[in-house]
């Protein structure tokens, strides 16, 4: 993922948090935040230190990203993205994260039609 489509400072994530909608499944919440004119969806990532230890957070947010870059077409573009994974993300492998976001995503109506 490019510098584009990432959520890095405090005020971005709390403009989000603020404003935005969250939709939970036992692994993730998600909140999401319509922005009007943008070209690309952003992603923000909260791993908390009572997930596990630096190996397992870093690994949870290479799954994360992982799935939004395979989803990614899948996406509605002009909206902001904050994942915070709970304790039960710490024991799953990517297929199961990427099946457990694509469940919350469901839920939050994210997802566009797929062509068939």
């Amino acid at each position: 993922m490019n510098k584009r489509q990432r959520i890095k400072k405090n005020s971005e994530f709390q403009k989000v948090f603020k404003d935005g909608k969250s939709f939970a499944n036992r692994q993730f919440i998600v909140y999401r935040y319509h922005k009007e004119g943008q070209s690309e969806f952003r992603l923000g990532l909260s791993v908390s230190k009572k997930v596990g230890n630096a190996v397992t957070r870093n690994r949870i947010k290479r799954y994360i990203r992982q799935s939004f870059l395979e989803l990614k077409d899948e996406l509605k573009n002009d909206i902001d993205y904050v994942i915070i994974a709970r304790n039960q993300a710490a024991t799953m492998d990517f297929h199961e994260t990427k099946k457990s976001l694509q469940h919350v995503l469901r839920i939050a109506r994210v997802l566009k039609k797929r062509q068939q």
